[in-house]
């Protein structure tokens, strides 16, 4: 084992649990930050002669731990491995292991982040239907088109990440209104509207093929009654996708991105789009105007006569 994990294997399991209980971050992040500090100090005990003092690390072996890791990660990595390097310390600070943190002025390689991709209203449209379509040609059964209807209707309407929706119980919506209460990252409540058809398919999905409504009962669900898992949504959205011909690029979470975008291009205010979508930064939702500028752009030069 290496000095890291026979000295200091607790301070890891206790940052873990902090990260856990006290930020309440998804178990995404949780496997992340994990594996990107395990990853540092094992580099760091294979490289150096380190003595598994936590503060015993000199700025100048941090940026050659960077410039080795640009030889392998992308910058997107490289930033989420820093960043979960800087928490891990501003958790030893806390824990009084350490008096400062190491990474706090770490210079890192930008990235180019690209708009989200997105469908526009009538591929939106298409895809929708196109559970109906099967069931009508007799392709698949009536609960599985269902079922798959009310995944597109709900991401659509509700904007919903994968986790939030399979996360969805009957008690987490008020059918008089026509919301739903979204348990978020970081655990942050939100009220979205599902929209009417949303809203209309899951009454019916209810009605003809739940077994077990009560509140604490997932509304998505597989034939045996137990909740979908995330895998299994993306899997079902690809199958759609592709049976509609539309773009293979396209994710459950693209579907997010073109409820936002169509928001904005029907003129919601970016405030409004923000808490319905969580963001916890109006910076994060104004990509969505960048979007909707480069459509108005494509729009503009294939349009006008002079452009």
């Amino acid at each position: 084992m290496t000095i890291f994990a026979i000295k200091n294997e607790h301070c890891l399991h206790e940052f873990v649990s902090y990260l856990q209980h006290v930020r309440q971050c998804s178990p995404y992040t949780l496997r992340n930050y994990n594996q990107a500090v395990s990853n540092f100090f094992d580099w760091l005990n294979h490289q150096t002669n380190w003595d598994g003092d936590f503060e015993n690390v000199p700025h100048k072996t941090i940026r050659n731990y960077l410039v080795d890791s640009r030889q392998i990660r992308s910058p997107r990595t490289i930033r989420m491995h820093f960043s979960a390097l800087k928490t891990f310390y501003l958790f030893l600070r806390i824990k009084g292991i350490v008096k400062k943190n190491l990474f706090s002025h770490v210079t890192l390689p930008k990235f180019y982040k690209p708009h989200p991709q997105y469908l526009n209203e009538s591929q939106m449209l298409k895809l929708i239907e196109c559970p109906m379509s099967l069931l009508n040609s007799g392709i698949i059964k009536a609960f599985k088109a269902w079922r798959d209807k009310l995944i597109l209707e709900l991401l659509y309407g509700g904007g919903f990440r994968v986790s939030e929706l399979i996360s969805l119980n009957y008690g987490s919506l008020n059918h008089n209104d026509g919301v739903a209460r979204i348990i978020g990252k970081g655990r942050k409540e939100r009220i979205c509207p599902i929209g009417r058809t949303a809203l209309k398919c899951l009454k019916y999905f209810k009605r003809k093929f739940a077994k077990n409504k009560s509140e604490d009962n997932p509304i998505i669900i597989k034939t045996n009654h137990k909740r979908l898992a995330v895998r299994q949504v993306q899997r079902i959205v690809k199958e759609y996708l592709q049976e509609a011909g539309l773009p293979n690029n396209i994710s459950p979470h693209s579907i997010r991105h073109s409820y936002a975008t169509h928001l904005y291009n029907h003129g919601a205010d970016l405030r409004l789009i923000q808490e319905l979508l969580g963001h916890s930064s109006i910076s994060t939702t104004q990509i969505y105007t960048h979007v909707s500028f480069a459509r108005m752009m494509e729009v503009f030069k294939k349009a006008h006569p002079r452009a």
